[in-house]
């Protein structure tokens, strides 16, 4: 929007000016008077009602030979049942990688690319999109494409199954991060833990998320009514008009998506804590309810917010930061949502060491909101602050559209922004004071502390009140495994005959001392995965000290992957560089390796390890009987054929991004060292077949250097 830039870049060279000329008149920045801004003629999108319901805005911009495309669609996550959350996510994803119904998502990539063309779907809180992005000499061949994955939509099961993953990866990095943390369990006190707009997906209900569930909700909202459709770029509107009332006219109404419902039911004030022992810093978060967009104080409150956290200039920067040294950074203000309240929250972090005395700070800046004066420097520079980069909200053709899109979608008037500089303008201290005093609330906040206690220069206790713990432990994925239809009752006698099997596996793997005798093992062979994206194979050598250290490296076509867990630490070696590994994902390694057959076999005597029968069930031909396991807190199952203790099957719970139960059954055996051990296996996860591994060598006791479990 060349305009427009050229306006801004000549008031940036008139401020420039005016600085150099006046350097030597002035003795402070304050003596600096600059002029007004100017108001700008901004061009308006041609708005344009279907019958069917359905709302197209059309923006010219003849800038370059492009067109962009975007149809938003009412219907969300907040329109999911519980059961289901993270179903908008798993539809986003796989709306455009599966494809229609007649091709499939991989023969539309083939098709945009060959064009550098872009269709991409989403899926948010209240809407689903999809958008398009393309030459504009090639909109006629790209458009029936975004518009047959619109209405047409296939959700290939490949496709969902990827997005599972990928879901289900966020899932079990989710504590990995104080920030990330804090940010989501202050939502929950806010607004409520059972509230749309602060669930979050679990790994059963990703399970629980169906194909017949993204097609019910696809045939549940899309329809022309619920759809606000915009393009910019460079074509005529005429024609376009013309194209877009034929490809949609007929496209018969639908039922109409549900308003929002707005009805927090917030934690009770108070303190609130997570214990998170593997950091140095805390964070903090103080929360309690907010409002909406729509009530008339929102400019007021505007102020207020950027007179408290406006970046440097802010006081709460200004104050806890700059004046105090207790954070890098805080921030905040009383939250206003567009059709459903917002949250009052501030957040900060702090060293371990301050903790006590940085939430008292910040408690105390709260409290200033509501009884101190608001300055008229600080009403001033708040104001300028707003106004100066708001021309940025709007400083092209695209982002003006999107704005007059947005307010389309929530009933705001379409003049909304075109207002918004004079009434920011009418802001008095007055009415900053007075929505200070209306809606922030400080004695009325849910506290909320992520980090470790034991750091903290007091107790939390020494604050008075209560203080109530918060788990945020990851539930388990639930079971994928399918039972045995002729299943026998477990005997009662089944620890006894647990300990019995266990020992007959032993003897099977060459006897208790043998196993007893292994301190460590190295291993080589090669993994066959299937992927979403076809077989890949990788080769595989292993390192395993008794009992809690591994090194596995993978060999693989993009590069050689090398991951390390022990006590000490965990970390990965990839092409990018070496990185630590998340906390999870070191505590879901260490676990795995408690697992591992050998470990097991040499903690039958343990009493952290116990050893149950549990019926039986058939591998292949063989009746076997299941052994179920606890190995210090780390489960898994064995099915062994009872005649000579050989190991069947191992099912294990699967953690990550592969949640549910993995299953490895035994193929081949060979001899080393005196003890026997599977050279072939097939994995599977749930019902689906996730790859084969064989092993070439073991030797058993190798010389291992100890700098293989260091990070480097």
């Amino acid at each position: 929007m060349r305009s427009l830039r050229r306006q801004a870049i000549a008031a940036c060279a008139s401020l420039l000016a005016l600085g150099g000329s006046a350097s030597a008149q002035v003795k402070d920045y304050h003596e600096i008077k600059t002029p007004a801004l100017r108001q700008v003629a901004l061009p308006q999108a041609k708005r344009i009602a279907l019958p069917n319901g359905m709302i197209v805005f059309l923006m010219e911009d003849h800038e370059l030979p492009l067109i962009r495309g975007s149809a938003r669609i009412r219907g969300g996550a907040r329109d999911v049942s519980a059961a289901k959350t993270g179903l908008t996510g798993i539809y986003g994803a796989a709306w455009r990688t599966g494809g229609t119904t007649s091709k499939t998502g991989d023969q539309l990539d083939e098709l945009l690319e060959s064009k550098a063309a872009r269709v991409e779907t989403g899926g948010g809180i209240d809407s689903t999109n999809i958008s398009m992005d393309v030459l504009k000499d090639d909109f006629d061949s790209v458009f029936p494409i975004f518009v047959d994955l619109l209405r047409n939509p296939a959700f290939r099961q490949d496709k969902i199954d990827l997005a599972k993953t990928q879901a289900n990866t966020g899932i079990s990095r989710r504590n990995d991060e104080p920030g990330g943390i804090i940010g989501r369990e202050a939502g929950k006190l806010g607004y409520g833990p059972d509230s749309p707009y602060a669930r979050q997906t679990e790994y059963a209900t990703i399970a629980a998320i169906t194909r017949d569930d993204l097609l019910a909700f696809h045939k549940q909202f899309v329809y022309p009514n619920n759809i606000i459709l915009g393009f910019v770029g460079d074509f005529d509107s005429a024609k376009i008009e013309k194209q877009l009332r034929t490809t949609f006219g007929s496209w018969a109404k639908g039922p109409q998506a549900p308003k929002a419902e707005d009805a927090p039911k917030p934690a009770k004030p108070g303190l609130y804590f997570i214990a998170k022992d593997d950091v140095t810093q805390s964070n903090i978060a103080l929360v309690h309810t907010g409002t909406t967009r729509n009530n008339p104080d929102y400019y007021a409150i505007n102020v207020m917010n950027e007179i408290l956290s406006g970046g440097f200039s802010g006081r709460l920067m200004l104050r806890l930061r700059s004046q105090r040294g207790l954070t890098y950074g805080v921030g905040g203000g009383l939250g206003a949502d567009w059709d459903h309240q917002g949250l009052f929250r501030v957040q900060m972090a702090t060293k371990s060491g301050t903790t006590l005395e940085a939430l008292d700070a910040l408690k105390k800046e709260i409290s200033l909101l509501t009884t101190a004066d608001f300055t008229p420097e600080e009403l001033s520079l708040a104001k300028e602050s707003i106004l100066n980069s708001f021309v940025f909200t709007m400083d092209s053709r695209g982002k003006i559209l999107n704005q007059q899109m947005q307010l389309e979608f929530y009933g705001f008037p379409l003049d909304y922004f075109q207002k918004f500089p004079s009434q920011i303008e009418k802001v008095t201290a007055t009415d900053v004071a007075r929505v200070a005093k209306k809606y922030v609330h400080p004695n009325d906040v849910a506290v909320l502390i992520v980090g470790k206690e034991s750091d903290f220069e007091k107790p939390l206790a020494s604050l008075g009140g209560t203080v109530t713990p918060i788990d945020i432990t990851i539930p388990e994925p639930p079971s994928t495994e399918k039972k045995s239809a002729a299943a026998a009752p477990p005997s009662a006698n089944s620890a006894a005959e647990g300990k019995a099997l266990v020992n007959k596996v032993a003897d099977f793997f060459g006897g208790k001392a043998k196993i007893d005798a292994v301190q460590a093992m190295h291993a080589t062979g090669s993994l066959n995965m299937s992927t979403p994206n076809g077989p890949m194979e990788a080769e595989v050598e292993s390192t395993l000290r008794y009992p809690d250290a591994q090194r596995v490296v993978m060999k693989m076509p993009m590069g050689e992957i090398v991951t390390v867990a022990a006590p000490t630490g965990a970390f990965m070696i990839t092409p990018m560089g070496t990185q630590d590994m998340p906390g999870s994902q070191k505590d879901a390694a260490l676990a795995d390796l408690k697992t591992d057959t050998i470990a097991v076999l040499k903690n039958i005597d343990n009493p952290k390890y116990t050893f149950n029968a549990a019926g039986t069930e058939k591998v292949g031909d063989v009746e076997g009987r299941v052994i179920e396991i606890n190995a210090d807190g780390a489960t898994l199952k064995w099915i062994v054929d009872p005649s000579n203790g050989k190991l069947l099957r191992k099912i294990t719970r699967g953690r990550g991004p592969m949640p549910g139960d993995q299953a490895v059954d035994y193929g081949e055996w060979k001899t080393f060292g005196g003890i026997n051990f599977p050279v072939s296996a097939t994995i599977t996860r749930g019902t689906e077949k996730a790859g084969d591994v064989k092993t070439a060598t073991v030797e058993f006791n190798p010389k291992i250097d100890p700098s293989l479990f260091v990070k480097p």
